[in-house]
């Protein structure tokens, strides 16, 4: 998918770039600035004493040296001082300096730590929603695949009103642990009297049958055309890869991962009732015996379609990410 969050060590990545947050000198220090430069060998730091420095919210590029990434975007981000200093827009500049700079270079896949966020002191919920809505916003007008690299849990939040709200849905509609689960049965798997239910209002034999007749890939080609969206603009609210689509639309019987038909309904804009549909086609129902579907639930409840957004919410609860 375009957009993934990820927990790793960003100096293992083989990308063809990683994002360095770095300070004004470019000369190394402490965090993943000084894991960067200690992973890359001394030869990084030769060639970053030839670049004059980085004014903060812009980049500069250098080879990865003994990394296994290409390139090193290297990148200043502001330090927090209340938020009334301009701090939002130096951050955005700082992403988005760094995208345009992987694009100038041919770079398809490149990785972000969470800038600013550590010992610039950036508070890391405002910090991931700058990088996320950011990358999102550059993704939808270019073809990469982006990770955000979170290293380690105590590293990530979501705000925190969010997070409460989502939790509290989740402890009214998860149904209990014992309870059996659906969320991976196939509509070959489930009795149709099970997948009429799940799929909400009872449904007459003739329409049970007549939905036989469309398949995934065709409901969703209407439904593009219906919204009156082009191929791209749905691929890329959906945070999939252009690849994936064309697989999807040259083949009729396509079936679909979940978080894969989740994020088309999503792309989509669809209201619970059509996007329960759009789902079955691909084999699936949506299931309160699974904490990744009742977050997906709450986001289309409160018609809140940022395929972004949501997947903050789900990697903080652990959960799969919408996209393929």
């Amino acid at each position: 998918m375009p957009l993934q969050m990820v927990r790793n060590d960003i100096t293992t990545m083989k990308m063809d770039a990683i994002v360095n947050a770095a300070k004004n000198s470019l000369l190394g220090g402490g965090g993943v600035d000084g894991a960067i430069h200690r992973a890359a060998g001394p030869e990084l730091l030769e060639e970053c004493r030839t670049l004059g420095g980085c004014p903060t919210g812009q980049a500069k590029i250098t080879k990865g040296y003994r990394l296994p990434a290409h390139y090193v975007i290297h990148t200043v981000g502001p330090i927090w001082r209340g938020g009334d200093y301009g701090e939002r827009e130096l951050l955005i500049s700082a992403y988005r300096s760094s995208l345009e700079l992987a694009v100038e270079h041919g770079c398809q896949t490149v990785a972000f730590p969470l800038i600013s966020s550590g010992a610039y002191g950036y508070p890391k919920d405002q910090a991931l929603k700058v990088a996320v809505d950011t990358i999102g916003d550059f993704l939808l007008c270019h073809d990469m695949t982006v990770y955000l690299v979170i290293f380690d849990r105590a590293a990530y939040t979501i705000g925190g009103k969010l997070f409460s709200n989502i939790a509290a849905y989740i402890d009214d509609h998860y149904v209990d642990e014992h309870t059996q689960s659906r969320r991976d049965m196939s509509l070959e798997e489930v009795p149709m009297e099970a997948q009429l239910w799940c799929a909400s209002a009872p449904l007459s034999l003739d329409e049970a049958l007549g939905q036989l007749d469309e398949s995934f890939s065709q409901m969703l080609l209407r439904k593009i055309d219906e919204r009156g969206m082009t191929d791209a603009q749905c691929y890329k609210k959906a945070n999939i890869d252009r690849k994936l689509f064309s697989k999807i639309r040259s083949d009729v019987h396509y079936k679909p991962s979940k978080p894969t038909a989740m994020a088309f309904a999503i792309a989509l804009e669809l209201p619970l009732e059509e996007a329960r549909e759009l789902l079955q086609k691909a084999g699936f129902a949506f299931s309160h015996a699974s904490k990744f579907d009742i977050i997906v639930e709450y986001f289309i409840a409160h018609q809140n379609y940022n395929i972004f957004e949501i997947n903050e919410a789900l990697f903080a609860f652990d959960q799969s990410l919408l996209g393929g």
